[in-house]
């Protein structure tokens, strides 16, 4: 997550969530409620698949509010969750739909790796998070 803010101007929070909007990962203002976004965030992700699907053009990808301060970016990871990313009016949207595309497969590979049995050691490789996408 601190990734997009690192390599796209403008971003200025990033959350994580389950489709259901509960949060999973936060890196945000506090002038920001994670969970409230997380909550919203999902809920237009819900409607926006159901418009996409109504329309006919295949499966959502993201969806983008342009406000008067910014922008709020919502992107599906898989079926199962979402990653927000907001940022001022300087953030240059083009660059973040190129560097979400993977930041979106890290967080779904995260988020779908086995849990570890019990006293197991993460190889130094395979660590839950190895590129903080997470936080």
């Amino acid at each position: 997550m601190r990734t997009l803010r690192d390599r796209v101007v403008g971003v200025t929070d990033t959350v994580v969530a389950a489709v259901d909007g509960l949060l999973i990962a936060a890196d945000t203002e506090d002038a920001i409620d994670p969970n409230g976004l997380a909550a919203l965030a999902a809920a237009s992700l819900g409607l926006a698949r159901r418009i996409a699907a109504a329309a006919l053009r295949g499966p959502l990808r993201r969806t983008v509010t342009c406000s008067s301060g910014g922008y709020t970016a919502v992107y599906a990871v898989g079926e199962t969750a979402i990653l927000v990313v907001v940022g001022d009016e300087g953030m240059n949207v083009p660059q973040l739909h190129v560097e979400a595309r993977s930041a979106v497969e890290r967080i779904g590979a995260i988020l779908l790796a086995p849990e570890p049995g019990p006293g197991a050691v993460p190889a130094p490789d395979s660590a839950y998070d190895p590129e903080g996408v997470l936080g």
